[in-house]
């Protein structure tokens, strides 16, 4: 797997500062995708063990709330697998901090059912996951004034609720967001 970037004090991919992973690899091609260059699965660097280690050591800080996953697209066959032992280790070393992914698939057709994105690792990355942003950017519905995701189609699905429930929960953002845009 290749990664096209990281960011170690991002505030705008969830709640708090978190260290963000951008994964390279993505076949969907959202039209006017704000990180186009990742649609090519060799982007970047080599997600070797420095870059895993760097970005397990960038978690530690108690200031850090956890960790963003987006790309390309973490959910491509090719990402699962890699991405779903590093979570496992992220999972184990810090239980306290957040998971965060950002997908183009819908979550209960393309997740949860057979599709391009459905393989043997996706049940296992979902279960690794608290909180799953899902959907494709589409322009015609882009709203700057959005907190955590770019169109309005894309919803923020409590990943850790919705398996506890049975039922799809979506995620409750701070009282302090809910009655304005940003």
């Amino acid at each position: 797997m290749h990664y096209s970037g990281i960011k170690y004090c991002d505030i705008a991919n969830g709640p708090g500062v978190r260290t963000s992973l951008f994964v390279s690899g993505c076949r969907r091609h959202c039209y006017n995708c704000f990180n186009s260059e990742t649609w090519d699965f060799n982007y970047g660097s080599l997600f070797d063990s420095q870059i895993r280690n760097d970005i397990l050591a960038s978690l530690k800080p108690d200031y850090i709330a956890g960790l963003s996953v987006l790309g390309g697209e973490p959910f491509e066959p090719e990402n699962q697998g890699p991405l779903a032992d590093f979570l496992e280790h992220v999972r184990v070393l810090y239980p306290d901090k957040t998971i965060w992914c950002y997908t183009g698939n819908v979550y209960e057709t393309e997740l949860l059912t057979p599709s391009h994105a459905r393989c043997q690792d996706t049940d296992r990355l979902l279960g690794l996951i608290d909180v799953l942003v899902d959907g494709p950017f589409i322009e015609a519905k882009k709203d700057l004034g959005l907190r955590f995701r770019g169109s309005s189609n894309q919803r923020i699905i409590d990943l850790a609720q919705t398996r506890a429930t049975g039922n799809l929960v979506l995620w409750q953002d701070d009282p302090l967001f809910q009655d304005h845009k940003l």
